[in-house]
């Protein structure tokens, strides 16, 4: 198999802490400089991705506010894929005591323990949402919207086959877009659920293992990972 590109979720993954180690970014780089094409896949709303992640423009592309929302690093523009909640549901949560709340171009995101609130008011309003867990992040998105769904519309831009592409995650929310990929890996902090849904897991966790992913690749080997070898 010609594995033509990296999909990998951000916090947890590459990151600790909303830091990127240098020497994962070295690697990126030199995977980058081989023909890989590297994609980011995250939760986070553009601009606090901007905030903690200063070697964005090494992404051909990145999924945003997981799934809804395609940004061009290079070109600095953003491709909206869905529309947002309406504002008296994110004025509804604020009276439901639920704080904090962080908005994007679509997604409305808290955290635990306010998923049975939010659940309840999407269920009295009748809107098309559903919740969505990132760990202790609790995300609202219209139905449908989730990592996978921005994965697909970006590798169709691409002219990439998702089997081309390599997947690395660690969280519930990564488990979408995993499964669309043809090798799926997780690091070895990863959630056990993922573990037990992915090809591989790296011997190391967060970016370290990133890094032993990219090392594999170098050397090819993932074919044999997929094969269970």
């Amino acid at each position: 198999m010609r594995w033509r590109a990296l999909a990998t979720d951000y916090d947890g993954t590459l990151a600790h802490d909303g830091m990127v180690p240098a020497e994962v970014w070295a690697e990126l780089t030199a995977a980058r400089a081989a023909g890989l094409r590297l994609l980011l896949i995250t939760g986070r709303v553009l601009p606090e991705l901007l905030q903690v992640c200063d070697r964005l423009e090494l992404f051909e592309q990145a999924v945003v506010e997981n799934g809804a929302v395609l940004y061009d690093p290079q070109r600095q523009r953003q491709q909206v894929l869905a529309e947002p909640p309406p504002p008296d549901f994110v004025q509804t949560l604020h009276q439901r005591g639920v704080h904090p709340i962080v908005t994007g171009e679509v997604i409305v995101a808290t955290f635990q323990p306010h998923q049975d609130t939010v659940r309840q008011v999407i269920d009295e309003s009748s809107l098309p949402l559903e919740v969505i867990m990132n760990k202790d992040a609790v995300m609202v998105l219209p139905r449908g919207v989730d990592k996978a769904f921005g994965l697909k519309r970006l590798l169709e831009q691409l002219r990439l086959s998702p089997q081309e592409v390599i997947g690395v995650g660690d969280a519930e929310n990564d488990l979408t877009f995993l499964e669309l990929c043809g090798l799926r890996v997780a690091v070895a902090n990863a959630l056990p659920q993922v573990q037990a849904a992915v090809h591989w897991t790296t011997p190391s966790p967060r970016g370290a293992g990133v890094r032993e992913l990219l090392q594999r690749w170098r050397q090819g080997q993932l074919d044999a990972l997929r094969e269970g070898n």
